[in-house]
Formats: structure tokens, C-alpha cells, sequence
């Protein structure tokens, strides 16, 4: 392995890796091109006043020549192969008329009277709304499109370049009624209370000040299309984006980026918790090779229950009445939420509860029938006040705590029986497993209906009434875009025995068959924390069942119960009790541990169990929580144990010859990449970074993986090369280089092929510069000589393209493949529908190949893509996405369960992240044992 052992200093020598930036590089001129006879340099031009400094020759700096960035690569040409297959997709076509206008780009500031700017969102749109409205001639009659931030577009210029306005606004409830009642419905206030709306203390005034930022060209859109993305492009279609934004406020709707969703109780399905799917669409404009399109598809965000704030809290906490509430839990989730009051109809934002009950929290109430010598002030009970003084009978509330809806220093305290939660307010804590569930199965439609859903969306959005987008010359077609898709042919797969398989409609199964690679199971046992089940026909079933597959079972050695007093226990105490019972009984390490749990999902011995097994021990071991034990679940937990174990299930025929195009000829190793985050109301919980590497080439079906924390919220990699000193490097893609070497012939890899999920497009270019530079470094270390080819290949699943069949009421079948019409005008991308959709309307993955330095064809790369979602070990069904990227989230989130980083609060974020003092230590996670750590414990 000599010539991949690190080499010391070699990257820093003249002529090594940093040539370029050494002596004999950076002044070479032309000399990329091969021009000799290049002019030399012009003289440098030194102004008559400056004398020039002397610098001695130890001193003069090395000239950096900054690398050039990396961009993602254009288009080469479109696949071939495949039937093809007529479909419609959710894009309308877009015509822009006004190609010559400029789109007119201002500053916006607001500040209170006495000049402090203003805080809190929502307010912006309703003040410049009100500048609209009052100051229509001063802006010489022109429609604004506003960004509810800083950001105010117009189409053509303003009559001046800064503008100041004062307006005054009325401390109005949001445009969002309330879920209950019409606006001016039975709920509204009566007289004496309007006037008590309009108290001249509840309006303030506002200075607005308009300057001229920029101006954008509409033209750059026409520009776009041809291939040539600017900055100006991506600005001017924002401002388009911007523009339905702002139409979807207007009517009132919840914006989340760019998805609307409408107050109509008809669209909310509520999941249990106090928490409603609220759906709504999304809506943005996109540049495709078949012109500008407008994207529309059905969306969901969860939110809050609206309607009295006592029946949420119930349902939040599943309890039956009011006096068993959690007050602390209660206070948490309904900080910062809106509610209006009755009967005053006043809408004010929840900052906490009242310390006493409402009977006995007390305030200050000034007196005016007081006479002389009678205190001006009184203390009164909250529940005496809106009791004796305002005549508002209350029924539960006397012993209940109140809301707090007043600045931190002046409380202002209201009852909790008069508080209603206003509608459309966003829930962004993670959902439990229940409530998911339950979400999926109330938010899935079948493809015909979904297409019904979008075109009724496209004509009650009613965009051809937005001025704005009058303006601009934009009109939006009113029917589904058609395509011509292509649908691969499955590969074909090897099984035990050499036998063929064909995979018919995405799906295969093991009956009568045996497994490619069987493993045997000798020395092994069964766990069991207190979970109900029959262990003796269970572990003889799986015995039978392995038999069948090809793998040899061996009895177990014990079947360890747990004792009855261990489990009230903590989960970290009964995994330690439980090893001890092991070790005193079995005569030396086990092969594999079968663990059934009590629980199906989340159970609180999961995540301490693996990490006893898996970093302290260096054990194998499945976890079952068995409900339901039949010939077919059995077979599936086999398929995991053997993948764990070492033994492989399937395999592609192309593999097993070996004949991969382009793959089988030199040595390749498939990465797969990917970064978990907490949950959205998790802000110190540290992100997990998995990769993934395939090994034993020609393989492509075994992976190992590496995990490592990282900063909170941080999506870019930051540990895939980690210098420790000139001779250490303790990064993620050191340790899977080597065991590429090992497992592979001692060879190195001259081709890295990288899958990465979850990033965005505005992304691209971090991953190509920062994450891919990472990964250079980490090879050069190993070897300064060796400089393999890349392939880099984002995959996204969360973004908004369906594709439908037009005459059929099925989804569109596995394999179909799209990389024309509605593709990038100029990067090369495609989508592809490798599963089967059974229920719902399919979700394909949109990969974008941002780099292919081993210049794969059209053909053989989708090809390379459609055979990775046959090779997940875990299922006998083609997946929706690579399996090297399904293995980057398995792993990442196994190991994130090693940690409970969910005991961090929900709402501090002083832990970790980016403070103004750099980014915040991490808790690191264990490192698992050797001889697990290249194994798919993750299957």
C-alpha cells in the first residue's frame, strides 16, 4: 500500500499538488492554451506619488492564483433507451410579452415614530398595503410587489429614487378571522366594544422610507431560457415569485415560502394532538427547455387547532379535562401564538400564564368612582374584574391560569375560557409517529384526482386579475404540459444458485429461492425486554424460515428474558442489567443478538441497546417488536440480518458478470452523502452527516458507512478530510478510501461516483466547490500522485413535479425516466420514477449531474441510476431514490439514537451552532467497534 500512505510534506513542495499555485505555475502565461508566443505581462503601473517599497527576497508572498469555481456541467445530450410513453406534467406554460421593461428593485425601511425600526413580521405588508392605498399618485400610480421583508419591485421606475411616507395604521386583527366565525359573523364585537376597538391609543404611525436598490432587466428571463443563467435572471424570476406571494396574502392565506394555504376549514384533516394538515398549493415559476412554466402542485403544513384555547390544550395533551393540564408544557407550546378575545373580538399575542389562578391573580385597577380620600387604585382578582366590573359570566375559569398577552414589565392578564386560538398558525414541532401516519394516510390522493385538485387551482387563483403580473405581460396556459417520458427496462438480478430474476413491475419476492451470498448464524441468542410473544415458535419459525433462503441457523444458545422488576427502569439501566445477565451466562462473544421490544416504534431501549451492541461490544444485532409473525415477515428480517452479517441478497446480473458500463471497467467506488437535522423547533440539536462507500469492487450492492455530528442546522459536510497534523487526517472519506483499498485487491478507486441528498439548488455550487475540495484533499493526503475522476449527482425529492398518465387512472410505471421539456434549459438533470407507486400519486427524484469527469453517455449514467434503486438490500422492491443515499439516512438515523440530543430544550439555541464567536463544539458520537464498523449494521 506504499504509494497511498500519507506523504508528509510533498503538498506543500514547488512542484507538487499546489504546482499550480507554486513557483513554476502561477505566471505561466497562455499557457493553458499553448500559446508561446504570448505578450509578456504589460509593466506595472505605479502612480508618479507613490515610491516603491523595497521588500527583501525572503518576504515576497507567494502570487495565490484563486482556483476558478467549479459550475454544474452542461447538458451533453438526452437518453435513448426505453419504450416511450406518453405523459402530462403540473407545469402550465408561462408567455412573457414585456421583454423590454426593467423591473425596479427598492430598499424598504419602517420604523415607529420615535425612529425604532419596526419588529415582529406580518405588520410590514399591512403598512406598505396602507402607503398603496393613501399615497397612489405620489408613486405616480404604480403596483408594488412586496416581499414582506426589505424588498419592494415595481415594473418601470418610481417618480424619485427616495421616497418618505408617514402612515398611520390601527392596531387591526390579522387578516386571518378566526376559524369559527365570518369576519363580521355572530362572533363579532358589539357596539360599546368597537368603541373600545378604537381607542386612540390602540394606532400608531409609521415612517416608511423607499430608496432605488437596482433595476433587472425582464429580458434576462428571455436569457434563462436560452441556457444563460445570470444573477439578474434568478432576481427577476424571485420578483415573479414574489408577485404570487403576495397575491396568496392578499386573500388572506398562510405563506410558507412558496406554498398558500387558504383559511377554509375544508382543507384542514386533523392528525390528533391538537394539530390540523392544513393543505394548500405551491406555486413558483420555473425556466425549462420548453419555456417559462408555472409549477403548481398540492401542499401541506401542519398548524395549530384553531377555535378556544382550552379545547387545544386538551387535545395537545390527551387528557380529559382542563385540571389535569401540564401548566409548564402548556406554556411552552402556546408562547408567541395569536388569540383574540372575547368579546372584545381584539386579537394579541400569548407571551406566558398568570403564576396564580385567575381567582387569585391580582392587578391594578384604577378606581374612577373613587371619592375623595378613597385610594385612586385598587387590587382586584382577574376573576373579579371580568366578573363584577365587565359582567362576563365565567364558567371553568376561576382555577385555571390565565393568559398573559402584555409586554414582560406590564402583564395584561385575560381569562382562559374568552381566549380563541386565531386560525392558520403554524405547528413546526417534529409529529409523532401517530400523528405521521395518520397525516399520510388523510393527505394522499390518487393521480386522477390530484390533476382535478391543480386545474380547479389554477382557475381559483385567478391569476390573470393580479396587476402585477398584467403588468409584466405574463400570461399562464390552462392545461398540463405534455412530455414524452421513457421507461427502462428493470435490470435483471442473480439469486442463490446462480438462478436469473426479472423483476416485474419494480417489485420481486424469494419464494422458492434461495439468497445470492447466504451467511450462517452459529453462535448467536434471543433478548427479550418484556415484549408479549411465543419465543419458541418464533425462533423455530426463523430457523425454518432461513433453512428455505439458503441461510444456516444454529439453535440459539439462551434466550435471555428480562427480569419483571427491571421494567419500570430507565432505558440505559435495563440495556446494562441485561448485558450483565448475558455475560455471566454465554462462554464467549456472540455473532448476532435478536432483541424484541415492547414497542413498535420509538421505543426508548432502541437507541442505548444499539450503542452497547455496535460501540462497545462490536456485536451484530437485529431488533424485532413482533406483532404479526408470518412466513413474509420473516423473510424480511432475514434479509436485514444476512445484509448485517456480511451475506448479500440479490445482485445485479451486470454485477455478478462483471459488465457494468463504464463501473466494471475501472475501479469505482459509489459514494452516497447526507445530513439529518433536528426537527424545526429543535434549534441545538447537531446535525448528523452521513457518507456512505460502496467496497468490494466490482461490487456495487455492499456499503459501509461513517457518521459524524456537526453543527446544528449546518447542511454543507464539514468532516469529510479533518487535518489533525501533518500526518493525521481523521475525516469521513480517509477511513472509507481505506477500506476501499482493502476490501477492493488493494487498489484505489480512479473513478468517485457521488450521490448527495437534501440540498438545494442554491446549493450546487457549495457542494462543487467545498464539499468535492474536501474530498481532493482527503485523496491527495493519502497519495499526492493520485487523481481519480468524479462524478457528482444531487438527488431531490422534496420539490413539486408530478408526472401523470393522461388516458389512465394508474400512476406512471417504474422506471419512467423525463429529461426533456420541463428539464433544465441548460444543466443536466432528468427524473426518474424507479418504484412503483401503489397508493398516492408517485414522487419522482430529480437528479442533477453536476460533474462527470469519466464522461459518462446519457444513456449510461440513467441507466447506472435506475440499476442503484435495485440494490437495497432491505426490500424486494425497486425504491424511489439510490440506495446509496437510502443507506447515508438509515445510518444517520441509527446513530443519531445513540445520542438523546432531544433532551436539549426545544426552544434554547445557546448549544452549538454558529455563535458570533465561530461555530459551537459538538458532542462527538461513539465510534463503533471494529469489526461492525464496515459492516450495513444499518440495514
Amino acid at each position: 500500500m506504499d504509494s497511498f500512505e500519507p506523504d508528509g510534506n510533498a503538498a506543500n513542495g514547488v512542484n507538487g499538488t499546489n504546482g499550480a499555485n507554486g513557483v513554476n505555475g502561477a505566471n505561466r502565461v497562455n499557457g493553458a492554451n499553448g500559446a508561446e508566443d504570448a505578450l509578456p505581462p504589460p509593466p506595472p503601473v505605479i502612480p508618479p506619488d507613490v515610491v516603491p517599497l523595497h521588500v527583501e527576497a525572503d518576504n515576497i508572498p507567494e502570487p495565490v492564483k484563486k482556483k476558478p469555481a467549479r459550475v454544474p456541467i452542461a447538458r451533453r445530450g438526452l437518453g435513448t433507451k426505453g419504450t416511450k410513453i406518453p405523459l402530462v406534467t403540473n407545469h402550465f406554460k408561462v408567455n412573457v410579452t414585456n421583454i423590454e421593461g426593467y423591473f425596479f428593485h427598492y430598499s424598504v425601511s419602517v420604523a415607529y415614530e420615535d425612529g425604532r425600526p419596526l419588529d415582529g413580521k406580518g405588520a410590514g405588508r399591512r403598512i406598505i398595503e396602507r402607503v398603496h392605498e393613501t399615497y397612489h399618485s405620489e408613486l405616480g400610480g404604480k403596483d408594488f410587489a412586496y416581499d414582506g421583508e426589505k424588498s419592494l419591485f415595481t415594473v418601470g421606475s418610481l417618480p424619485r429614487n427616495k421616497l418618505e411616507f408617514a402612515v398611520v395604521l390601527e392596531d387591526v386583527p390579522s387578516s386571518r378571522n378566526n376559524g369559527n366565525c365570518e369576519p363580521d359573523g355572530p362572533g363579532s364585537p358589539n357596539e360599546s366594544d368597537r368603541k373600545r376597538l378604537r381607542r386612540p391609543n390602540r394606532s400608531k404611525t409609521f415612517n416608511v422610507e423607499i430608496s432605488y436598490a437596482a433595476k433587472i432587466p425582464m429580458k434576462a428571463i428571455g436569457d434563462a431560457l436560452r441556457g444563460q443563467e445570470s444573477e439578474n435572471s434568478q432576481e427577476a424570476l424571485r420578483v415573479l415569485d414574489i408577485i404570487l406571494r403576495q397575491h396568496a396574502s392578499k386573500q388572506g392565506c398562510l405563506l410558507v415560502r412558496q406554498s398558500f394555504f387558504h383559511n377554509d376549514p375544508k382543507n384542514f384533516a386533523d392528525v390528533g394532538g391538537g394539530v390540523l394538515g392544513c393543505r394548500g398549493f405551491h406555486s413558483s415559476f420555473r425556466t425549462t427547455q420548453g419555456g417559462l412554466s408555472l409549477n403548481i402542485d398540492v401542499s401541506t403544513t401542519m398548524i395549530i387547532q384553531p377555535g378556544p384555547v382550552v379545547d387545544f390544550l386538551i387535545a395537545n395533551q390527551s387528557v380529559r379535562d382542563p385540571f389535569q393540564l401540564d401548566w409548564t408544557k402548556a406554556k411552552r407550546i402556546l408562547k408567541n401564538l395569536r388569540v383574540k378575545t372575547s368579546p372584545s373580538n381584539q386579537e394579541f399575542k400569548i407571551t406566558g400564564l398568570s403564576e396564580k389562578p385567575c381567582r387569585e391573580q391580582t392587578f391594578t385597577l384604577r378606581n374612577k368612582q373613587a371619592k375623595e380620600g378613597e385610594d385612586a387604585e385598587i387590587e382586584v382578582t382577574v376573576y373579579d374584574y371580568f366578573v363584577n366590573h365587565r359582567n362576563i359570566q365565567l364558567r371553568y375559569s376561576a382555577d385555571l391560569p390565565c393568559l398573559n398577552v402584555g409586554k414582560p414589565k406590564r402583564p395584561t392578564y385575560i381569562p382562559l375560557e374568552l381566549c380563541s386560538l386565531v386560525s392558520l398558525q403554524r405547528y413546526t414541532k417534529a409529529l409523532s409517529t401517530l400523528q405521521r401516519a395518520s397525516l399520510v394516510e388523510k393527505s394522499r390522493q390518487k393521480p386522477q384526482e390530484r390533476m382535478s385538485v391543480l386545474s380547479n387551482a389554477l382557475k381559483i387563483n385567478n391569476y390573470d386579475a393580479e396587476p402585477m403580473l398584467h403588468s409584466c405581460g405574463v400570461s399562464i396556459g390552462g392545461s398540463f404540459t405534455q412530455v414524452e417520458g421513457r421507461v427502462l427496462p428493470a435490470p435483471k438480478l442473480k439469486v442463490g444458485n446462480g438462478d436469473d430474476f426479472f423483476p416485474r413491475n419494480g417489485r420481486w419476492n424469494f419464494n422458492n429461492k434461495t439468497l445470492v451470498k447466504p451467511t450462517k448464524i452459529e453462535k448467536w441468542a434471543v433478548v427479550n425486554f418484556s415484549a408479549r410473544c411465543d419465543l419458541k415458535a418464533l425462533v423455530r419459525d426463523l430457523i425454518k424460515c432461513g433453512d428455505m433462503k439458503g441461510i444456516k441457523i444454529e439453535a440459539p444458545f439462551d434466550v435471555f428474558e428480562e427480569n419483571p422488576q427491571s421494567r419500570r427502569a430507565p432505558p440505559l439501566v435495563r440495556v446494562e442489567r441485561m448485558f450483565e445477565d448475558i455475560q455471566s451466562k454465554l462462554p464467549g462473544q456472540p455473532q448476532f443478538l435478536l432483541c424484541l421490544l415492547p414497542e413498535r416504534k420509538n421505543s426508548a431501549l432502541y437507541g442505548p441497546w444499539k450503542r452497547k451492541n455496535l460501540a462497545e461490544y462490536g456485536i451484530v444485532t437485529q431488533c424485532i417488536a413482533p406483532t404479526r409473525v408470518n412466513d413474509q415477515y420473516l423473510t424480511n428480517v432475514l434479509l436485514k440480518i444476512n445484509a448485517k452479517l456480511g451475506g448479500l441478497n440479490s445482485l445485479l446480473a451486470v454485477e455478478y458478470s462483471p459488465s457494468i458500463p463504464v463501473v466494471s471497467k475501472a475501479p469505482t467506488i459509489i459514494l452516497g452523502m447526507d445530513v439529518s437535522h433536528g426537527s424545526p423547533g429543535q434549534s441545538d440539536v447537531p446535525s448528523i452527516a452521513a457518507v456512505v462507500s460502496s467496497r468490494q469492487w466490482p461490487l456495487i450492492s455492499r456499503y459501509r458507512a461513517s457518521v459524524r455530528t456537526q453543527s446544528p442546522k449546518v447542511e454543507m459536510i464539514d468532516s469529510l478530510y479533518k487535518r489533525g497534523s501533518d500526518t493525521e487526517d481523521d475525516g469521513i472519506m480517509r477511513e472509507l478510501l481505506l477500506d476501499f483499498y482493502t476490501s477492493s485487491g488493494k487498489q484505489k478507486p480512479d473513478q468517485i461516483i457521488i450521490f448527495r441528498d437534501g440540498v438545494s439548488e442554491s446549493q450546487f455550487n457549495q457542494v462543487l466547490n467545498i464539499e468535492l475540495d474536501q474530498i481532493i484533499e482527503a485523496c491527495k493526503f493519502l497519495d499526492e500522485t493520485w487523481s481519480p475522476k468524479f462524478v457528482v449527482i444531487i438527488a431531490q425529492k422534496n420539490h413539486h413535479t408530478k408526472f401523470f398518465q393522461p388516458q389512465s387512472p394508474d400512476n406512471v410505471p417504474p422506471g419512467t425516466i423525463i429529461d426533456n421539456k420541463i428539464c433544465h434549459p441548460r444543466n443536466n438533470d432528468f427524473y426518474l420514477c424507479a418504484q412503483a407507486g401503489m397508493i398516492g400519486t408517485t414522487r419522482p427524484t430529480h437528479y442533477h449531474v453536476l460533474l462527470d469527469d469519466v464522461g459518462f453517455s446519457a444513456d449510461e449514467l440513467q441507466e447506472l441510476v435506475h440499476s442503484l434503486s435495485y440494490v437495497y438490500q432491505r426490500s424486494t422492491t425497486a425504491i424511489s431514490v439510490v440506495a446509496p443515499i437510502c443507506y447515508a439516512h438509515l445510518a444517520a438515523t441509527q446513530m443519531s439514537q445513540f445520542m438523546k440530543f432531544e433532551d436539549a430544550s426545544e426552544t434554547s439555541s445557546s448549544h452549538g451552532g454558529l455563535t458570533s464567536a465561530g461555530a459551537v463544539p459538538v458532542p462527538q458520537l461513539p465510534r463503533l467497534k471494529e469489526n461492525v464498523s464496515s459492516s450495513m449494521f444499518f440495514c
